[in-house]
């Protein structure tokens, strides 16, 4: 088994006033060489908008973009037409393909939204762009893993990769096994809050963990726990 460990203070930061963000991977004005990506993982911003605030319209092509929201309601709104409001609890996933312009505004005039944006590079390039969402209840994964992205899943989100997200919350001392559905693969551990143990490697709240070189992962939550698994293929398909 090999291991990178990224702790939170050590994530690129953004502050501009409307946008509190944090970065896992190079992104915008942060460039860390040794922190592009983790196989085919190349963004986990974890933002914090303002009340009102929010995302002007922009494009994006050949990327799996998946938007976890964890406090508030963000407003989604691109060049399909589509107008959707997610909100915690809700998993959202834009596949960009041949190219598509999308917005992200905090739906509120009087909170912060908190959400992780993460992208995946597709496995199949230039697709006709799509969206979907889905609200997963929180209490089905109440010490245990719920599967909320994946190819092979019909009760997940469909993404165009070989890719699986997996999020689970915890009480302290509950133990659990993530096997990977490819041995070949990485996964990439993103404590969303909390403390566990991933392998006896110690983990706290916004600390991320790659590992590869293994098929299973043993999770021990050292406190109460909220956990995110992103399983992904380590190189493109030529």
């Amino acid at each position: 088994m090999k291991t990178i460990l990224h702790k939170a203070h050590t994530r690129g930061h953004a502050n501009h006033g409307w946008l509190n963000s944090y970065h896992t991977f190079s992104f915008a004005g942060y460039y860390d060489e040794e922190r592009t990506r983790f196989g085919l993982l190349r963004v986990l911003n974890d933002d914090t908008v303002a009340a009102g605030m929010g995302f002007d319209k922009h494009p994006h092509d050949n990327m799996e973009i998946v938007s976890i929201p964890l406090a508030g309601d963000l407003h989604h709104n691109d060049s399909t037409g589509r107008s959707k409001i997610i909100k915690q609890g809700d998993v959202q996933i834009m596949s960009a393909g041949s190219g598509i312009t999308h917005s992200e505004m905090n739906a509120n005039k009087d909170k912060e939204v908190q959400f992780l944006q993460i992208w995946i590079f597709p496995e199949k390039r230039n697709i006709t762009p799509r969206y979907e969402q889905k609200t997963f209840s929180v209490e089905e994964r109440k010490n245990t893993l719920q599967t909320v992205v994946a190819p092979d899943n019909a009760n997940a989100l469909w993404i165009n990769q070989q890719a699986w997200f997996t999020l689970g919350n915890f009480d302290k001392d509950v133990t659990t096994t993530y096997q990977l559905h490819n041995k070949e693969n990485g996964v990439y551990v993103f404590v969303i809050n909390g403390d566990v143990s991933i392998n006896d490697v110690e983990l706290n709240k916004r600390d991320g963990l790659g590992i590869t070189e293994t098929d299973s992962l043993h999770i021990k939550a050292n406190s109460q726990t909220e956990i995110l698994l992103i399983e992904v293929p380590l190189r493109l398909n030529k």
